[in-house]
């Protein structure tokens, strides 16, 4: 296998697929811009942020557009938007971030730093849920555990890569779920993938509202469809997607 020999990019963008997502849109953008605290130097680098909307009915167009994010519109669909994204992106590297995952305070030098070497090709950061119950950390140990086995980093940790591996592989792999999956698997033929100490803060909404029990059997599931190459269209009519 033949690492990425690419230097560090200067200018990250950031692709934020949305849908109904005003409850956490300006948090969520604030995040990825990054602004440094008042004593620390400045990295002297851009940071664009995209929002891709795919036909949401309340403000979150408007909101996005306020906090600061380009706000591009595009047919729902985490694929089709995550590619919308990457196209009109002007970044050397970029970040796939979900709507309801907040960056911690300077992940953008941590970003910067993993791409300093030129065998990465992208990577992720560790997740943490914004609930701090012994249920939800108990899944984030579950989480290490997947990433420590497999290497597979969810879509909800904050995939990056260089736009040339991006390009390489073909853009966003186009499939009605688990491209997140397909995107790692591929980036790692073209480079190593790294897991940043640093984490992110993803929402907890989807285990308080489907229930733990039941989203953690629907994510082994797809994990094991995935892995075994079950049609994806039929995995995803099983779970209503």
């Amino acid at each position: 296998m033949e690492a990425c020999c690419y230097d560090s990019p200067v200018k990250l963008s950031v692709v934020i697929p949305a849908l109904d997502e005003a409850e956490r849109i300006e948090a969520t953008i604030l995040g990825a811009l990054d602004s440094p605290a008042p004593t620390a130097p400045s990295t002297g680098s851009a940071i664009e942020v995209l929002v891709v909307d795919g036909g949401s009915q309340d403000q979150t167009r408007h909101l996005a557009e306020a906090a600061g994010a380009r706000v591009l519109e595009s047919a729902p669909g985490r694929a089709r938007q995550l590619a919308a994204g990457a196209e009109a992106s002007g970044g050397e590297a970029i970040l796939f971030l979900h709507a309801d995952t907040r960056l911690p305070r300077g992940w953008s030098a941590a970003v910067r730093r993993a791409l300093g070497d030129p065998a990465v090709a992208g990577g992720a950061f560790h997740l943490e849920f914004d609930e701090r119950s012994p249920t939800m950390r108990w899944i984030e140990g579950f989480v290490r555990v997947r990433i420590a086995l497999w290497g597979l980093p969810y879509g909800d940790q904050a995939i990056f890569l260089r736009r040339r591996v991006l390009d390489a592989i073909g853009g966003v792999p186009q499939v009605p779920l688990m491209e997140d999956l397909d995107l790692v698997s591929r980036l790692k033929e073209h480079g190593r993938l790294v897991m940043l100490r640093e984490r992110v803060t993803t929402s907890a909404r989807r285990y308080r509202e489907q229930g733990v029990v039941r989203t953690l059997i629907r994510h082994w599931v797809a994990l094991s469809a995935w892995r075994l190459d079950i049609d994806r269209a039929r995995l995803a009519d099983w779970m209503g997607r």
